[in-house]
Parts: structure tokens; C-alpha cells; sequence
């Protein structure tokens, strides 16, 4: 596989064979080749013996048909794009273990399907976390229905931590090489009080918001002059992280938001603003380390 490849895992799935579509879009508008992978599922517990044969029957039917599913799949990405350089790869490891492997050569990682539940998360693990907490290039959930890039912005969440620089670079980064615009999205809450103080009326909630506009607009210009050909609009919205994201992804083509590194519980690595997204958003989530390069 080249270096800098867009990678797209599939599994034979219409979300997966979607994915593969709009990663193909990403690749030829980064200037990248397309590399489109099939692996096995993940194992992960197997409760009951009824459980273990049903993964084994899946992993089966998975083996069998990787050729059919690679094969539909490149067909559908050169019919959109014949001059898109498009290699596939039939893979006997675990799904995760083999992007998470493939992430240090790519430029991105596409996963479709929407396998981020509460049981997956707790009990069984998921393909999508485990990639997106581990890989070390961008991870893109993939959402919704648009099998091509358009003219529509790249939304990104700045929270106030440290992380918001690996995240801005990341969302710079691909707003340039899709030729759009950004919407840098800052959240607060006025049901939270503002450090000690704790009698609400005695908070200057227009200089908290002022503040809140200025944390934004430092961090956004630090990029915006490395990136001076991406046009940046900022927002500070008075509701949950979550909520603001939402509120700005039905006008957007991708959603951008930073992980916190690894650990054993997915949950508290992504935050409750990255769960949220990946279960609710209605276009592309990216998950991207959220650390400056």
C-alpha cells in the first residue's frame, strides 16, 4: 500500500460499499490512491455456545464472500471515478487489528456501518472504537448518504483543553485538500458556574461569552495563517458540546472531533461529544488524536 492512501474497510454491507464510495471522493480530491480492505470480524466475547456458533457462521460467510464484496466494491469506486488508483486487500486478521495496522501508512481510515452501541462499547467491543482510539491517522465513521464530496464546510469542535490544536490542524488540513470552508464550533453552558462563584446573578455571563469568542478566534488564527486559503468561520454556542455539532452538521459534509489517546474504556477516551456523534450524526464523523503534529 502507498503511503498516504485513504483506507476503507468494507464488509460486504450497502453502508459499507457507500463508504467505500465517498472514500473514493476524499482519495481523488486529496490526491490519494484508494486502498479497500476486508478482514475478518472481531471476535470479542462470545457469551454462550449459541453465540460462539453464530460468530463462527458470520466469520465463515465473511471468508467466502471477501473476493465478491472487494470486487463490488472496487467496481462501484472506479465506475465513479476511473482515474482513481484503487488496490484491495483480503485480510485473515481481525478488522480492527488490520486498519489500526494499515493507519500507520494512510492518510485516513473510512469505516462504515453503525455499530457504536452501549452493549458493543461495554460488553463486546466495536470496530469503530477500537480503530478510532488506537489508529494514528484520522479515523472517519462513516454516516448518512452522500457517496461524493461538495461545496458544503467541514464542521470542527474546539473544546478548551489542550487538544483543540491536534484537531484544528487536522480539520485545516482537509478543508484544504477538499477545497472548502470551516466552522470552528466552541460550546458553553450557562448551567455550569463560572469558577467559584456560585450566586448565577452575580456572574457577568457577556464578558464569560467574550471570553469564550476570544479563546476561540487565538486558536483559530494560529492555523488560519498557516492555512490562509481556508475560509474559517467561528461559533460559540450556549448548549452541550454535542448539541452544538449536531445544530451545524446538517449544513456541513463532515464533522470533525479529537480522541484523548488510549485506554481500556472507549467511552473515556472519545468523551460523551465524540459517543454522541458517532451515534447521532447524520454526515461523516472524523475522530483524530487530539495532539498538535
Amino acid at each position: 500500500m502507498p503511503e498516504n492512501t485513504v483506507v476503507v474497510g468494507i464488509d460486504g454491507s450497502d453502508s459499507a460499499l457507500q463508504a467505500a464510495r465517498w472514500a473514493g471522493a476524499v482519495a481523488a480530491a486529496c490526491g490519494s490512491s484508494l486502498h479497500i480492505v476486508h478482514a475478518m470480524p472481531s471476535i470479542g466475547r462470545n457469551l454462550t455456545e449459541t453465540a460462539a456458533a453464530i460468530q463462527a457462521a458470520i466469520m465463515t460467510y465473511q471468508r467466502d464472500s471477501a473476493l465478491i464484496f472487494l470486487r463490488a466494491a472496487s467496481d462501484a469506486v472506479r465506475k465513479d471515478r476511473p482515474e482513481l488508483a484503487v488496490t484491495t486487500e483480503a485480510s485473515e486478521t481481525p478488522v480492527d487489528e488490520a486498519l489500526i495496522d494499515a493507519s500507520g501508512a494512510a492518510r485516513l481510515i473510512v469505516l462504515g456501518g453503525k455499530d457504536v452501541t452501549g452493549a458493543a462499547a461495554v460488553l463486546l467491543g466495536s470496530t469503530t472504537l477500537r480503530v478510532a482510539t488506537h489508529a494514528v491517522c484520522p479515523v472517519v465513521a462513516f454516516r448518512g448518504d452522500k457517496v461524493a464530496v461538495s461545496d458544503k464546510p467541514i464542521v470542527v469542535g474546539v473544546d478548551g483543553t489542550g487538544a483543540g490544536a491536534g484537531v484544528l490542524a487536522t480539520a485545516f488540513d482537509f478543508a484544504k485538500a477538499l477545497n472548502v470552508g470551516l466552522v470552528a464550533v466552541r460550546s458553553w453552558t450557562t448551567r455550569a458556574p463560572a469558577g467559584d462563584v456560585t450566586i448565577p446573578f452575580l456572574i457577568d455571563w457577556d464578558a464569560l461569552e467574550t471570553a469564550e469568542w476570544s479563546a476561540l478566534t487565538g486558536l483559530v488564527d494560529e492555523w488560519r495563517q498557516r492555512y490562509p486559503e481556508v475560509k474559517v468561520e467561528c461559533a460559540v454556542e450556549t448548549m452541550s458540546p454535542g448539541r452544538a455539532l449536531l445544530s451545524h452538521a446538517a449544513d456541513a459534509q463532515l464533522v470533525v472531533v479529537g480522541s484523548r489517546g488510549r485506554n481500556a474504556l472507549a467511552g473515556l477516551v472519545l468523551g460523551s461529544t465524540s459517543m454522541n456523534l458517532l451515534h447521532h450524526s447524520p454526515i461523516p464523523v472524523m475522530v483524530t488524536r487530539a495532539q498538535a503534529d
